[in-house]
C-alpha cells in the first residue's frame, strides 16, 4: 500500500494491485477507522466513503485535487503508466 502523503492525520494512498484492467486515477485516504476512495479523472468526485463526515470528505477532495499532480506522478511512476 504506497502512502503518497500524509496530511493532518490522513494518510492518502493506492493499494498496489488496483483492479486489472487498472482503474482511472483515484487515491484512497484512511484515517483512523474511516476509509474514503476519490477520483480525480476524468472529474475529481467522491467515490465511496465510511466514517467521514460530508465536511471532512469536501475537504480531503480539496486536498486531493490541490496534490494531483503529485499524485499522478506517483501513479504513473508506480503502475509504469
Amino acid at each position: 500500500m504506497p502512502i503518497v502523503f500524509k496530511h493532518r492525520g490522513y494518510r492518502f494512498f493506492f493499494y498496489s494491485n488496483e483492479g486489472d484492467p487498472l482503474e482511472p486515477l483515484h487515491i484512497h485516504v484512511r484515517k483512523d477507522k474511516a476509509v474514503a476512495k476519490f477520483w480525480l479523472s476524468p472529474i475529481p468526485s467522491i467515490a465511496s466513503s465510511y466514517g467521514f463526515s460530508s465536511q471532512e470528505l469536501r475537504q480531503l477532495l480539496d486536498v486531493a485535487v490541490q496534490h494531483k499532480d503529485k499524485i499522478e506522478r506517483y501513479w504513473n511512476e508506480y503502475f509504469g503508466s
